[in-house]
This record gives C-alpha cells, structure tokens and sequence, in this order.
C-alpha cells in the first residue's frame, strides 16, 4: 500500500503504486496515476489528468498537471504525460494539453529537471535531458533527446529543440536549435558543435570531425539552408557511419517552419 503521510491529501480516484511515498500536506487529484518507486515531496500538488511512471522523484512544492495558461482552454479533458526516472526539483510547474495542440503535455524518462522550471501546454520534451533553474518554456515546444537549457533561458512558442543542442544560460530562443549545435544569447546565436557533450555521449572522433564539418557548411560558407542540406546529403552517402545523424541534422533544418537559431 502507497505510503501517504497523515497531512497528504489524496483524492477518490486516484492511482498510485503500492510503493508510491506521498509526503507532508501534498495533494494528489481524483484522475492522478503514480507508477511505482516514485515518491511525491511536501506540498506539491499533482492535478487534472496526469500520468506519472516509474521511479520519479517530485520535490517540494511542485506543481504539476494544472491548467493550461491559454485563454482558449475551456476544461478540456486534456493530459499530462511523465515518463520514468525523472528527478522535478522545487516548484516546477507542468500543464497539461490543449484541445488545440494535441491534448498532451509529453515529459519523456532520466530527465533531470531543476527548481522553477516551467513547461507550458503541449510541450513535448524527450528523455535524459538536463533543464536547469527557471528554465521556462511556452507552449508547443519541442526539445529532443539529450539536450541542455541553462538557467533561465526561455524557449518561444513553437520553438523545436533537436537533440544532443545546448543553449547557454539565459538564452532567449526565438527560432529553432538545431541537433548537436550551441548557442547562447538574446535572441540566441550559434556558437559551434556541441563536441565536448557528443564526446561525453561516445560519438568517436570520425564523428564528431564530420559533424563539424556539417556545422560548417549550415553556418560558415555562405549557403542556402536548401543548399547546406544537400550538402549534408552528399556528406551522408560518402560516410556511412555518420549517415543517420547527417540526414537527421538535414530533416530539422529543412523541416524548420521558424528558421534556425543562426
């Protein structure tokens, strides 16, 4: 049986796991699902249609699955979706979905999300990314596997993050970042390869040198974006090895509806 400390509030309907720890004066809504070894902190409030995993852990005072801060929300039975192992620092704020934007607010697995971060309606985030202080994202963002936000940066609406980015501290992201690239600013600016992350994440030196390359012919040599894709097509069919993580870098850029974060 979930162990809920005496204070906690947890409403008729609720779902938790027989090891679910619910702490001090937290409150966990009639339509919450808790998947096992995840625990709730004091006071946090865990509302409206929200899923949550495996093995999370929900810090203090924060708040997730509320409603959206769209002024089109009408009480739509919308959702929010956590994925497992992920750690939600201190007041964290998640919303759920929109009718408007699919309905789900998406929160994939390992994410290690810190201390008043927000993530808006209909955002999807993916897994093992690192999103630090105050962070804040507005709806409909995109953020891929692997990524990194600085404290305090802020992701415009719609924006789309490709995996294996970072933004700086206190970037302002006005236009898509494409995968595997840095940037830093207000409005955000592209400043190289992420090398030193991919080497963490074991990309051999072969490939990191050809995504470098990459970078290069998107940023350094005066080309179209349509033209720096077929670039990177050709770049693809002449290493193989590379050639998945070339067309996917090609895929974002052509399929940016924004513009690149330049």
């Amino acid at each position: 049986m979930a162990r809920v400390h005496p204070t906690a509030l947890v409403e008729a309907g609720a779902e938790l796991a027989d090891d679910v720890a619910v702490g001090p004066y937290a409150i966990v809504g009639s339509k919450v699902r808790i998947g096992a070894g995840s625990s709730v902190g004091a006071h946090a409030v865990i509302s409206g249609r929200t899923t949550i995993g495996r093995g999370n852990r929900i810090f203090p005072h924060a708040a997730l699955g509320g409603e959206p801060q769209d002024k089109k929300y009408a009480g739509e039975d919308t959702e929010l979706v956590i994925g497992d192992g992920n750690t939600i620092r201190e007041f964290c704020t998640f919303n759920i979905g929109t009718a408007g934007g699919g309905g789900v607010t998406r929160i994939g697995s390992e994410n290690w999300i810190m201390a008043y971060a927000h993530v808006a309606h209909d955002c999807h985030i993916g897994d093992q990314c690192v999103i630090a202080n105050a962070v804040t994202l507005a709806g409909h963002v995109e953020i891929g596997d692997w990524v990194i936000l600085g404290g305090l940066a802020a992701i415009h609406q719609f924006v789309r993050v490709g995996e294996h980015a970072m933004a700086g501290g206190g970037s302002i992201l006005l236009q898509d970042l494409p995968p595997f690239v840095i940037c830093n600013g207000n409005p955000a600016a592209a400043h190289g390869l992420n090398s030193e992350g991919l080497r963490r994440r074991g990309f051999s030196v072969d490939a990191i040198g050809t995504l470098r390359r990459a970078y290069k012919a998107i940023y350094k040599e005066g080309l179209t974006a349509a033209e720096a894709c077929d670039r990177l097509e050709r770049m693809a069919e002449a290493a193989p090895d590379s050639a998945a993580d070339l067309r996917r870098l090609a895929g974002f850029v052509r399929g940016s509806t924004r513009g690149i974060v330049r």
